[in-house]
């Protein structure tokens, strides 16, 4: 599938089918490769910056904000070639979707607190203001300084 598609798909179709087609688009863009625990920590981080509303009111504004996920920075010709991991991408999105129903304090998060990500062995971004709150595989993960 083209990431082009995927985007499409999203834009037509009802909530909440259309955040999870587009927060599954984003963990298997930014974490496939990563174990269940990685691809969680990167749904959680778009999650929750849908719940703060400063990137967007759905799942698909946020991680269609310029500049901030994959979703938003790879090709639009991009093909999502790997079944398995789509498969898992997906499960993970609705697993996600899910928790963020419940009530705040029965959530269970992988990384609290965290609103952004970048691969551990990537340029150092200046909006970094101190240690991640959490490495899990190859990201790092930050909360808002």
């Amino acid at each position: 599938m083209k990431l082009s598609f995927l985007l499409w798909l999203a834009s037509a179709l009802p909530q909440p089918a259309a955040d999870q087609v587009c927060l599954a688009t984003t963990v298997y863009l930014e974490a496939r490769s990563e174990s269940q625990t990685g691809q969680m920590a990167v749904a959680e981080v778009a999650m929750r910056r849908r719940e703060r509303g400063r990137w967007g009111n759905t799942v698909c504004e946020v991680v269609r904000a310029p500049g901030q996920f994959a979703t938003a920075t790879m090709s639009q010709n991009f093909v999502l070639d790997n079944p398995d991991a789509w498969g898992k991408a997906w499960k993970i999105a609705g697993r996600a979707i899910a928790m963020w129903s419940l009530p705040t304090d029965q959530r269970k998060f992988v990384v609290p607190h965290a609103y952004y990500f970048v691969v551990a062995d990537s340029a150092w971004p200046s909006w970094i203001k101190g240690p991640p709150l959490a490495t899990i595989g190859a990201h790092n993960f930050y909360s808002i300084n």
